[in-house]
């Protein structure tokens, strides 16, 4: 898989938000953290099945994202190894991809849905979106007005691994994609 220039900026800034302690290495610590985050951001207790739910799914991306990108074992994932990892076809196709995210969207929905309708308002996307993936608040309603097509205030399951899918195969620079997890550098 070729990394363009523009897919190389998406990658970093995928990377950076992975990074929750900011140390330049993605560890399980990270994924860890960020589930934390997210259960206490919408007040469940860590005995409550939408939290285990999160907190497996979390580390089971962990686990294959690890295993295909922690070339020297050292536990931890650099941006060389991550960048690297997608030059060598960690992403296959869009398809597969989405077998990978679909049953975490579901999870990471029965949790932020807080207000159980099937979709997401800004309120709730931001507060996921800052816990989760640590992106400025600013930049996550700017997300979320460009994920909401049809201007009704809410997104669904579908509108996010729709937006998932283009920030790793879209060229487009105004996509939905292209600003899923803030402005790029």
């Amino acid at each position: 898989m070729e990394i363009t220039a523009f897919l190389d900026r998406r990658l970093t800034r995928r990377f950076e938000t992975y990074d929750s302690d900011q140390d330049g290495f993605i560890e399980r610590s990270d994924f860890e953290q960020a589930g934390s985050r997210t259960v206490a951001e919408f007040g469940l207790s860590a005995d409550d099945l939408r939290a285990k739910r999160l907190h497996e799914h979390l580390l089971g991306v962990w686990d294959r994202l690890s295993a295909v990108t922690d070339t020297n074992d050292d536990d931890r994932i650099s941006l060389t190894e991550y960048k690297t990892a997608f030059a060598h076809r960690l992403l296959e196709r869009p398809e597969s991809f989405d077998d990978t995210y679909l049953p975490f969207l579901d999870t990471l929905m029965a949790v932020a849905d807080h207000d159980g309708d099937g979709h997401l308002g800004v309120d709730e996307y931001v507060r996921w979106s800052v816990a989760l993936v640590n992106i400025p608040p600013s930049a996550a309603r700017a997300a979320h007005a460009r994920l909401d097509h049809d201007g009704d205030g809410l997104i669904s399951t579908d509108d996010l691994l729709a937006a998932i899918r283009a920030f790793y195969f879209s060229e487009d620079p105004d996509g939905p994609g292209a600003w899923l997890f803030g402005p790029l550098d």
